[in-house]
């Protein structure tokens, strides 16, 4: 219903009006305002859509009636129906808010409802707009203010990943930093000629260091992976030389459960582009997961060949299975199926969200497969296969030079890695001295003048940074710089690179690895084309 306040003292003027807006507009309901009391309660009330007002009042006149109605209701139309007013009143009463100006008229009269229709029209139509302009303004206001929280969580996000980084990297360096002690100890034990229970001994600690290692490098590379910073070195690789380097790797832990291990390389190379060491690490994640979920004195089977365009790898066991539910996820971060087993033989749940992502990385593809719990499983990865590369790369080193009493300095704060890792260096014949901080180290150096150093980074007064610029600074491209640290980002490695090592290894480094590379490199100037790991 549209209500209709209808102003005029004057009885047949208003009679006149409220016909023609009754004729014309069904519904329609008119209040008769007759004089200063009524027009005060009409307007408080508020209760109209249309205002028609004459402009000669007994106690006022219609401009100011247009300006209190404005006052009170902006959006509400009013039209002036008036014999009394002239040109100017009706441009004046325009720019104060006047919708229509009628005369008013027995002739005219047919021209009010037509003026209130079509005020009405545009009120409405200007109701809509102002009522979608509201609508807009509020997606507006509810999409700025679903931004900034977007915004915010992402903040959140970065920052709460920041210090997972952050975390996972000191945790990795207060991890690695006691155990390069325990696995130096242990190589002592077995290089020493101890009796055969210290040996035993020795293998047992070396072997569980390992898998402590391997344990901290999967949480670190998962954080990397997923952070999109690991970068592969890609070459030609034979997927047969990748099996027998992994299984290298995980043969200790088959023979501890003594598993039967069947393997027979294929006659000739599967060649594929990758990254060696991390194909390497996709095939021993798989060995060892094989190893771990299957009971002891079970058989794992390991397979390489070429399916036509594709060079596939299978890890396949007589282990506990998987169940159908658990298959989809499978390879889903800290994923795990009988937990209890799981606990038993150690192991975070990364394992298999490794391998899943670092063949991604590589252009592959990885499935488990299983006839569900105590029929085993198997996994098989899919790489894109490539053509024959040269096998000069392949050919075996030749035996490096012995060490004729090279000239080494070991710097660590701490005491126990830097005694024992100084020992094997010593029973490789190696002349070797130790330091415990970094303004000790220059000065033993002056006074030693060593042929390399092994440098750990986290030194106390002086970092190992800087130890190592000077060291380079005082003996030149002569002085074989090697970084022996907790610390193993790619980010401190690239540290490492700006400080002039030539060489960088996380802890527990390979002792066996660390005497090598000090035999390869000899003395006398060398220029590295990249850093050692």
């Amino acid at each position: 219903m549209v209500r209709i306040l209808l102003i005029d003292d004057d009885e047949t003027a208003r009679h006149l009006a409220k016909r023609e807006l009754d004729r014309a507009l069904d519904a329609a309901r008119v209040e008769e305002v007759r004089d200063a009391d009524g027009f005060a309660r009409a307007v408080d009330g508020g209760a109209f859509d249309l205002v028609v007002t004459d402009y000669q009042l007994r106690w006022g006149d219609g401009l100011a009636v247009l300006r209190a109605v404005k006052a009170r209701r902006p959006d509400v139309p009013v039209i002036m129906f008036t014999g009394s007013g002239n040109e100017e009143v009706a441009v004046e009463a325009m720019k104060a808010g006047l919708d229509d100006y009628v005369p008013k008229s027995q002739a005219r009269a047919a021209r009010l409802a037509a003026a209130a229709r079509a005020a009405l029209d545009r009120a409405d139509a200007r109701r809509r707009a102002a009522a979608a302009e509201r609508e807009r303004a509020d997606l507006l206001a509810r999409e700025r203010a679903a931004r900034a929280e977007a915004e915010r969580l992402l903040r959140e996000a970065k920052e709460a990943d920041r210090r997972k980084d952050e975390f996972l990297a000191m945790l990795a360096h207060e991890l690695r930093n006691p155990l390069a002690p325990i696995k130096n100890a242990a190589y002592v034990l077995l290089a020493g000629g101890a009796d055969p229970a210290a040996r035993r001994a020795g293998e047992i600690v070396a072997r569980q260091v390992d898998h402590l290692v391997r344990l901290v490098d999967d949480l670190l590379d998962v954080s990397r992976i997923t952070r999109g910073t690991v970068e592969l070195r890609t070459d030609p690789v034979d997927l047969t030389v990748v099996a027998g380097r992994a299984v290298e790797a995980t043969r200790p832990l088959l023979d501890a459960r003594r598993h039967r291990l069947a393997f027979a390389p294929p006659p000739g190379p599967v060649w594929v582009t990758g990254d060696a060491d991390r194909l390497v690490q996709v095939v021993a994640n798989l060995l060892n997961n094989a190893a771990k979920f299957t009971p002891p004195g079970g058989e794992v089977r390991l397979s390489v060949g070429r399916v036509g365009p594709a060079a596939e790898v299978r890890v396949a066991d007589t282990g506990v299975g998987i169940p159908a539910e658990l298959l989809p996820r499978v390879f889903d971060l800290f994923a795990q199926g009988d937990r209890t087993l799981a606990r038993s033989e150690g192991g975070l749940g990364v394992g298999l969200t490794l391998v899943k992502r670092l063949v991604e990385l590589h252009g592959g593809a990885v499935e488990a497969r299983s006839g569900g719990p105590g029929r085993g499983s198997e996994f098989v990865v899919r790489l894109p296969a490539a053509g024959a590369a040269s096998a000069a790369a392949d050919e075996p080193a030749a035996d490096a030079p012995a060490a004729a009493g090279r000239r080494v300095l070991v710097v660590d704060d701490n005491r126990d890695a830097a005694d024992t890792l100084a020992h094997l260096f010593g029973a490789a014949g190696y002349e070797v001295r130790t330091a415990y901080d970094g303004p000790e180290a220059l000065t033993v150096a002056d006074d030693f003048r060593p042929e390399a150093a092994v440098l750990d980074i986290g030194l106390p007064q002086m970092d190992g940074y800087e130890v190592a610029r000077r060291l380079r600074g005082r003996f030149g491209a002569g002085l074989l710089l090697v970084a022996v640290t907790g610390y193993g980002t790619e980010e401190d490695r690239r540290r490492a690179v700006d400080a002039g090592f030539d060489a960088h290894f996380a802890k527990p480094a390979d002792p066996i690895a660390l005497t090598r590379l000090l035999a390869e490199t000899g003395t006398g100037p060398h220029t590295p084309t990249g850093l050692r790991a």
